[in-house]
């Protein structure tokens, strides 16, 4: 069985972060949705984001949930098959009330990156990137 990854995120408004996801392309997986918690599925058997009420989210820690549009744990990135869809990304984000680019674009010619924040300001981090034009000996710089 491939190994999955589940990124868990407070949210202060379930139905509004369920609604952003759903317009960025995720699909809710109803079996693991309740009125605390959703899961939504990235990429059907490998990623998945577990949006967690504040109530919920303090089942699994005690530690503080920081505000994530003035502290950053956690810089979260995709890859995309092209500039376009990098760009196609960020503007649906944009669509549905997310922020764009709270980070720097990043443009290397064989690689390409924006970013955009969901409503509750965790950043995510779309990327391009051209294995075959990765000049010889010299690593690639990303974020993830």
């Amino acid at each position: 069985m491939p190994q999955m990854i589940f990124v868990n995120l407070p949210v202060t408004d379930l139905d509004k972060s369920k609604a952003f996801y759903e317009a960025v392309g995720a699909a809710n997986n109803p079996a693991f949705t309740d009125d605390t918690a959703a899961c939504m599925v990235v990429e059907e058997g490998s990623i998945h984001v577990m949006l967690l009420t504040h109530a919920k989210w303090a089942d699994f820690t005690t530690k503080t949930i920081p505000d994530a549009r003035t502290h950053a744990q956690v810089l979260l990135c995709l890859s995309a098959d092209s500039r376009d869809a990098v760009d196609g990304q960020v503007d649906k984000a944009v669509k549905a009330g997310g922020k764009a680019d709270p980070t720097p674009t990043q443009d290397f010619g064989f690689m390409y990156g924006r970013s955009y924040e969901d409503p509750d300001g965790h950043i995510w981090e779309v990327m391009w990137m051209d294995p075959t034009a990765i000049p010889a000996g010299e690593p690639a710089e990303a974020s993830a």
